[in-house]
């Protein structure tokens, strides 16, 4: 159990399980009043949440399979399950494979966008941004697209259109990822480069990768206010969206001054919480107009 967990980097997946279930109740929202001692709305986000997780861990899966020689020079992945002897690719291969169709096929009960989109990230994670890591800082680009579409795969699965509201989603969870990205590259850059991974947009810890993500965190400032300036959420959601996106930005002035692992791991852990209690300010301001 302990080597699944592993393998399947259960923090990390069960973060992208949190993300779709918000979207999924704005997209619920979205189609109407929401009953919420329906079995029908509980039994889809069910679907939801059990498809999304078996996705999610099938493309890490996929992942750890493809960079098992790289995860053995790297401290903090030597003692993946691959990589360790613990398991083979054989076994691993088997169980992503198994969590890939049966997490497609429950997104897909839910309607074939869900499905296809599902499809087309881990696709796009395992297949695309996996190789591009060793080749170039546009990996970052490329892994912010699988890693932006939980929110739009939840409010999918709800409600089956990609409208405007989930762009916003997937437009602030998108802007999101580079600073947390290159934080998490600037406190690991010296293990990335035991694997010859080049993460940071200028490749290394200079003045060049820390003014690019200070200007991307500020992009993302505007960004987060979409869902108010749309009349999608009230001055609640923009209020602390605001207040988040001002002291994320005032993090990634710190690593621009200083340039330091300690300022990009306080970056880092601002990451952590700014997503969900934006995403969970947007629910709560949306469900309650």
């Amino acid at each position: 159990m302990k080597d699944f967990i592993k393998l399947v980097k259960l923090r990390l997946t069960l973060l992208v399980v949190f993300s779709a279930s918000i979207s999924f109740v704005i997209g619920s929202k979205v189609n109407g009043p929401i009953d919420w001692s329906s079995w029908d709305f509980w039994s889809k986000w069910l679907l939801l949440i059990s498809g999304g997780f078996l996705v999610t861990s099938a493309a890490n899966g996929f992942n750890e399979i493809i960079e098992k020689d790289l995860d053995r020079l790297m401290k903090r992945t030597a003692d993946r399950p691959i990589p360790s002897g613990r398991m083979t690719n054989g076994q691993a291969l088997v169980i992503s494979l198994f969590m890939a169709i049966l997490g497609t096929y429950l997104l897909g009960k839910l309607n074939l966008t869900t499905g296809y989109l599902s499809v087309f990230s881990i696709l796009l994670y395992a297949f695309a941004y996996t190789p591009l890591k060793r080749r170039s800082p546009i990996a970052v680009f490329v892994g912010a697209i699988p890693g932006a579409l939980p929110p739009l795969i939840g409010y999918v699965g709800a409600h089956p259109k990609i409208d405007e509201i989930a762009l916003i989603l997937f437009a602030i969870q998108f802007v999101w990822q580079f600073p947390h990205f290159w934080a998490i590259a600037w406190v690991l850059d010296d293990d990335y480069k035991l694997a010859g991974f080049r993460l940071l947009p200028s490749g290394k810890r200079d003045r060049t990768s820390a003014v690019i993500t200070f200007v991307v965190t500020l992009i993302l400032l505007p960004v987060s206010l979409l869902p108010t300036y749309y009349g999608y959420g009230g001055y609640y959601v923009g209020g602390v969206s605001l207040a988040m996106g001002l002291l994320f930005l005032y993090q990634a002035f710190g690593l621009l001054r200083t340039l330091e692992i300690k300022s990009a791991q306080k970056l880092m852990f601002g990451s952590f919480y700014y997503l969900p209690v934006v995403q969970l300010m947007f629910l709560f301001d949306f469900i309650g107009k």
